[in-house]
């Protein structure tokens, strides 16, 4: 009998305010007064909250004092429940919540500061941006690109945790779907068995598998169909289930029916090379180097004749609208280094059947946080 999954305490309030003892460094080196966090996942960072994308909602971070959120006035309860602030300023329907936003930054003796902006957020959007000019003309914007996303990528203990429950669901949901996707059965019971195994176990989002089946299997992005599964079909499933906002991500195959010889071989082969670039994922390795030995390695097994996708990418927080989050990617010429307790998501396939795990990255190479033994099913 499976046991339970063992879910993590909640953060505690020392480790937001450690995150904010964070950001306030690299905010003092910019010479920045205030910042605006609206980014969803940046919002969850350090407020413990993330709204729905319907209206722009921000946390105003100041380089001294309390952060105060600017909220709908519909999700006040919704903030009041989930984050660890208490200060915060919900607007009407009927209002402008970047006037509201600008009015509060005003209030705050931010009037005439320093301000930085997230201008890579999905939701600082040109006309919202123009219209924070607009509404605070003595104001200095200062961009604050790049930094949220990269000083959220090394976990700390509790985030590992959050992460490994969502592992754990990966690993539940695709074992049960698999023990369903049987000859004659539809895709979609299939993906039912899936997500109630899913939510059953902790996760906290809807749209939490990939599934792709028949002769659609190598294409990782294919829509839901209504095939009914046929002897011959490979089923493609992915489940990518969210616990507290962070989301882990595996990707196997199952063959309906007997797999050719042709399928194994390529099955395992497939798994050898990525099994050597797990074990070179330790800290202070080249991404393109950790790259490069299963690009190089695929193409010379003669697995695949081109390859122009990346091979691995971050993994941690994520909310909509992004489905992924490529802060940190594998190509032949990415130029970083791997860090201690970074998380990605390494995945590669071939012949229709693809492969992949969440990984954190140890002194003793890339350790696997989803545990389904890897194979070709059937």
């Amino acid at each position: 009998m499976t046991l339970p999954i063992q879910f993590p305490p909640p953060f505690p309030i020392q480790e937001y305010r450690s995150r904010l003892a964070a950001l306030r460094s690299f905010m003092a080196e910019r010479k920045v007064d205030l910042l605006i966090v609206n980014q969803h996942e940046h919002m969850e960072y350090f407020a413990g909250y993330a709204p729905t994308a319907a209206m722009y909602q921000a946390i105003l971070i100041p380089l001294d004092g309390e952060p105060v959120a600017v909220i709908r006035a519909l999700d006040a309860s919704v903030f009041s429940e989930t984050s660890w602030l208490t200060d915060y300023v919900a607007f009407a329907d009927n209002e402008d919540p970047i006037e509201v936003a600008s009015n509060t930054i005003v209030s705050l003796g931010h009037g005439g500061s320093a301000i930085g902006v997230e201008r890579d957020s999905y939701f600082f959007t040109i006309n919202r941006a123009v219209a924070f000019e607009g509404f605070l003309p003595n104001v200095r914007f200062v961009d604050f690109s790049d930094i949220l996303w990269l000083m959220r990528q090394v976990k700390s203990p509790l985030e590992l945790a959050c992460l490994q429950v969502a592992a754990g669901i990966c690993d539940r949901a695709t074992m049960v779907g698999f023990e369903a996707a049987e000859a004659g059965v539809s895709e979609r019971e299939v993906l039912a068995v899936m997500i109630s195994e899913a939510l059953r176990n902790g996760a906290d989002n809807a749209q939490l598998v990939q599934l792709v089946c028949g002769p659609r299997s190598g294409s990782l992005h294919g829509a839901l169909g209504n095939r009914i599964l046929a002897e011959g079909d490979i089923v493609h499933a992915e489940p990518v289930p969210h616990f507290r906002g962070y989301t882990s991500r595996m990707m196997r195959p199952k063959s309906i029916g007997a797999p050719t010889d042709e399928q194994m071989l390529i099955a395992e082969a497939t798994i050898r090379v990525q099994d050597e670039q797990f074990r070179a994922m330790k800290p202070g390795a080249e991404a393109k180097e950790v790259d490069k030995i299963l690009r190089e390695g695929m193409l010379s097994a003669g697995l695949r004749d081109r390859y122009t996708n990346v091979t691995g990418y971050t993994l941690g927080l994520k909310h909509p609208p992004r489905t992924s989050d490529f802060t940190r990617v594998f190509l032949a010429d990415s130029d970083w280094r791997l860090l201690e307790n970074q998380v990605f998501h390494m995945y590669t396939g071939a012949g229709g059947m693809a492969f992949s795990e969440t990984i954190v990255v140890t002194p003793e190479g890339g350790r696997r946080l989803t545990k389904m033994e890897r194979r070709l099913f059937s």
